[in-house]
């Protein structure tokens, strides 16, 4: 996560390399310059650790699970290691309610925090209309200009919000539901009709299967209440399921998974914690480092005075075929040897 010490470091050896034929003067030059960075960024750290300045951020988390769970601990990590203890956190979460979020930002607003972290859709959501003078971070977010409805998509949202992505490569995850069932013929999108970026996924997804030949059809439940009865039909009707990336399925994943496991219906999900609950396979993003990276984003904005409406909306460095081993077994499904087992 010491990015800035790492790149310092790579500059210092590129160096070396290219200046070994030539004169030792260059390449101490440049190794000096990259040390002078590195001891730049630094002081800057420190300078800020010893300011006296005390910043309070404010964090909404829509619901509490392991995907969004890690976002935020990595966040508060990244700002921790550029701030120390002058960074305080109000950490809220809104038990996956999204009037909930709204009450949260509006207390944040009230208190005049100085950087609000939106830790899914529908906190995000409520804090772009909570406020449009605080500097805005979101997390765990699938698509901004979905989220945010936004035309003309650029990279940035010309708004007090920028922040990191959750989005893992649709068409790679169409690509891994093939790989692992290509004898299947139809295939059940399952998600929530409440979460704008579920559908987004859905919606992107479904493209994608049909261009490989297979048929696809939507399932959407609007809130735990009817998941079980919509999962069952979806099961009933389907080769494989495919669950996106959404928070009231990833609450929710044993309900699916009771319902698929026995049906004997494999579920590809879009992330890493919903396919420990009720999945085979994903293609996943590592939530914590997404989160991180939210939070050295939040640092150049507190310490550095970084204009957010500038920032553009920044993605997890890697994804990784991961699959859930139990479930695997039990449905007799065996992975490439390219795919990681998801640990318990």
């Amino acid at each position: 996560m010491k990015k800035v010490t790492a790149l310092a470091m790579a500059a210092v050896v590129a160096a070396s390399a290219l200046t070994g034929c030539g004169s030792s003067s260059t390449a101490e030059t440049t190794a000096a310059a990259a040390e002078t960075t590195t001891a730049a960024a630094a002081d800057s750290t420190e300078a800020a650790k010893e300011d006296g300045k005390t910043y309070n951020v404010g964090i909404c988390q829509l619901v509490q699970h392991p995907a969004l769970d890690a976002a935020t601990e990595g966040f508060e990590a990244a700002l921790k290691d550029k701030l120390g203890d002058n960074v305080k956190f109000d950490l809220q979460n809104a038990s996956g309610d999204s009037a909930t979020c709204a009450t949260i930002i509006n207390q944040f607003v009230s208190n005049d925090v100085d950087l609000i972290l939106a830790n899914a859709t529908a906190a995000l959501q409520a804090a772009a209309a909570g406020t449009s003078e605080i500097p805005i971070l979101g997390t765990s977010i699938t698509d901004y200009a979905t989220a945010l409805d936004i035309d003309n998509w650029t990279g940035t949202t010309g708004l007090n919000i920028s922040g990191t992505s959750d989005l893992a490569p649709l068409d790679q995850q169409a690509a891994m539901l093939n790989e692992l069932f290509p004898d299947a013929k139809n295939v059940g999108l399952l998600y929530c009709s409440a979460e704008p970026n579920s559908k987004y996924q859905a919606t992107t997804v479904k493209g994608y299967l049909e261009d490989l030949g297979y048929t696809c059809k939507e399932y959407t439940f609007a809130d735990s209440n009817d998941i079980a009865s919509v999962t069952t039909t979806a099961a009933g009707e389907n080769d494989v399921l495919y669950v996106p990336t959404d928070n009231t399925a990833a609450s929710n994943a044993e309900i699916i998974n009771n319902i698929c496991l026995p049906a004997k219906v494999p579920v590809i999900a879009g992330e890493e914690g919903i396919c420990s609950g009720c999945g085979v396979a994903t293609l996943s993003i590592d939530y914590y480092d997404i989160g991180y990276k939210a939070g050295e984003m939040g640092a150049e904005i507190l310490m550095d005075g970084k204009d957010v409406k500038e920032m553009p909306i920044e993605f997890a460095p890697e994804v990784t075929k991961k699959y859930n081993k139990a479930n695997c077994e039990a449905l007799g499904i065996t992975v490439p040897d390219d795919y990681v087992v998801i640990e318990e």
